[in-house]
């Protein structure tokens, strides 16, 4: 079954001249062109244009839309790292708009504001006391800084950026076995460590981490294992990694890229 393209933009919420735009540009070719010059979608292009629509709502461009399509070819993969952000974000809005219920039922009633409801949702900064025991205070302030600095839309960039990373963690250590198993996903293997690079990529582009912001070198071997180490000690992280034996897969491609590399 496939759709026409007037179809697709009704049902999409979008337009005929901007599906034809992504076919121009090669993000988004139809699956057929009819005898009368229409083109049409099937069902794997429709799943296509779903992950483009999501990708422009968190604010890339179409170059940077192809690069994560041409990356992650794996669709059903792809939209379950988004489906757990768009999860996330849906917990941070349910709470934002809890605390803003309770802030208009409070002044409706000209009862007393109570300040520590009243914020839920916003806070970036519940780690800061533990960033700056870690790294020092000047990593939280140049961290903060930067974030502060991002408009809504590179945010939500950087976030779902950052959820496909987990992602894609999550399901390399799910390829792994036990040690001493056969067929399993090498840490060491180039998979993991395309991965790893992408983690010291990523850790590289944020200031206020060692070696971290513009023109930074990237962390050091130290900082680097140091971070699978808590990746495998720390619950809360190791659950960004499927659990333990999956934090244990992260620190073990960590120590192999290291050891070559740094």
């Amino acid at each position: 079954m496939d759709w026409s393209i007037q179809e697709i933009a009704r049902l999409a919420s979008t337009t005929s001249r901007t599906l034809r735009h992504y076919g121009d540009v090669g993000l988004l070719p139809p699956s057929r062109i009819g005898a009368n010059g229409y083109r049409y979608y099937d069902a794997v292009a429709l799943v296509r244009l779903q992950r483009i629509l999501m990708l422009r709502a968190l604010g890339l461009g179409l170059p940077g839309i192809r690069e994560v399509l041409d990356h992650e070819t794996d669709a059903a993969r792809a939209l379950g790292a988004h489906l757990a952000w768009l999860r996330g974000e849906r917990d941070r809005l349910d709470r934002q708009i809890g605390s803003v219920e309770d802030t208009i039922t409070t002044l409706n009633r000209k009862e007393q504001l109570m300040a520590e409801n009243m914020f839920d949702g916003f806070d970036h900064t519940e780690h800061k006391e533990e960033v700056e025991r870690r790294w020092g205070a000047a990593a939280w302030a140049n961290g903060d800084a930067w974030w502060r600095g991002m408009s809504a839309a590179e945010k939500a960039e950087w976030q779902g950026r950052q959820a496909q990373l987990l992602a894609d963690w999550r399901a390399a250590a799910s390829a792994s076995e036990a040690p001493g198993a056969t067929g399993g996903l090498d840490p060491a293997g180039a998979e993991a460590q395309a991965l790893a690079q992408r983690q010291f990529d990523w850790l590289r582009a944020i200031p206020g981490t060692p070696g971290g912001g513009p023109g930074g070198t990237g962390p050091s071997k130290e900082y680097f294992t140091g971070l699978g180490e808590m990746y495998v000690a720390d619950e809360r992280f190791a659950a960004n990694y499927g659990g333990p034996a999956g934090a244990a897969f992260v620190r073990a491609a960590l120590q192999a890229y290291a050891d070559r590399n740094l």
